[in-house]
């Protein structure tokens, strides 16, 4: 909790912030907990994941962490294993999000009574988090995570779902399309798991599912990881894509030099590009083994280069990996340093706490300057 002075601090004063840039959206998880707000630690023990060679795996350390002072995280928060349901921890992270320019939250979301391998259903968490968004004027959208069974028929349940329960909130995020109409958006996790004619026949107008011109209907985003997803993406019916990964280099979508030939792509088929930017990446406190995919800070100069690319493609939106994505080390959250025995966890040194949040703001701004001059 926060202590109660700090929170008369936070009063919200809103012209104390910059305008929320709503073409500027963050990857937000609300999966984790702690003993006080939900009877134990969650997702801060994450088990240490084993390699899928049983022979490399044979080399690595097991276990799970065990919070407070070991989590599943190279990094410490500045909150320390806070409780995604905690009112004041949720209050914070808006505050966060206006400091940093972001507009929107892309929240990680499993349908009711779902949940992921290490967490706990996280629907239930819904109404606390638009809440906490319209208070600071944020707005929020769904990230579909694959969960388990995920088919044309059940999206649309699902889609059904969130308009029925979310729909008229002040804080669900509706995009403009090109015809001017205001669209609900949703990104769609690891969507290659799914064949491009399971998708057609929810995104297809004559699809056996579809949400097309139907109470239902949204902007469809597509992870975008090999090159030859364009197309799948393109068949399936989607109305755009996004990357998602913050290391440059790891998959097609990801590396910064093919976003501008993306950007063509989706231009000359109506697809709305959305590029995500990230900070860095290291996720060796959960996947001891995977140090290869590790992308140092450098002091906020990884993060610049990342976003200078994704302006530069001229996109509709810019994502960020992430808000607080702790177990790979893509957030931009506020963290401090930490020793606990032998582990020294990463920090923002010589920078504050903040620096990744001002970087944010920075950019944020620059993208919006750009984007009103393309658009004269």
């Amino acid at each position: 909790m926060i202590p109660a002075e700090k929170a008369d601090r936070m009063e919200i004063k809103m012209q104390d912030f910059p305008e929320p840039n709503y073409n500027v959206h963050a990857f937000y998880y609300v999966w984790y907990g702690n003993p006080q707000f939900d009877g134990k630690y969650v997702h801060w023990d994450h088990p240490l994941l084993p390699h899928w060679d049983p022979k490399v795996a044979s080399g690595y350390p097991t276990g799970r962490h065990q919070p407070p002072d070991d989590i599943g995280a190279n990094f410490y928060p500045a909150l320390g294993p806070y409780s995604s349901r905690d009112p004041s921890v949720l209050e914070e992270h808006m505050r966060q999000l206006r400091i940093a320019d972001v507009g929107v939250l892309a929240v990680s979301w499993y349908p009711r009574s779902m949940n992921d391998d290490n967490g706990e259903e996280v629907d239930n968490l819904l109404p606390l988090v638009l809440d906490a968004a319209d208070k600071y004027q944020l707005k929020v959208v769904f990230h579909i995570e694959p969960y388990k069974g995920r088919d044309a028929a059940n999206m649309r349940e699902n889609i059904k779902y969130i308009m029925e329960r979310y729909g008229n909130h002040p804080a669900f995020y509706r995009y403009k399309t090109s015809t001017g109409k205001f669209l609900p958006l949703y990104y769609i996790y690891d969507s290659y798991l799914q064949t491009p004619d399971v998708w057609a026949q929810l995104l297809k107008p004559n699809g056996i599912s579809t949400i097309r011109n139907t109470l239902y209907d949204g902007i469809f985003i597509a992870l975008l990881v090999e090159e030859r997803h364009k197309k799948d993406i393109q068949t399936a019916g989607f109305d755009g894509l996004y990357t998602y990964f913050a290391t440059n280099g790891f998959t097609y979508g990801s590396s910064h030099h093919n976003w501008k030939s993306i950007k063509t792509f989706c231009d000359y088929n109506d697809l709305v590009f959305i590029p995500s930017v990230g900070p860095g990446y290291i996720d060796t406190s959960i996947r001891p083994w995977n140090s290869q995919n590790t992308r140092n800070r450098i002091n906020g100069k990884y993060y610049e280069t990342s976003f200078n690319a994704a302006v530069e493609a001229r996109p509709q939106i810019i994502s960020i990996t992430s808000f607080n994505e702790w177990h790979e080390g893509t957030q931009i959250e506020e963290a401090i340093p930490k020793t606990w025995g032998k582990t020294v966890y990463l920090d923002y040194l010589p920078h504050k706490p903040t620096v990744y949040l001002e970087v944010t703001q920075k950019w944020a701004r620059k993208y919006s300057e750009e984007q009103k001059k393309w658009l004269e």
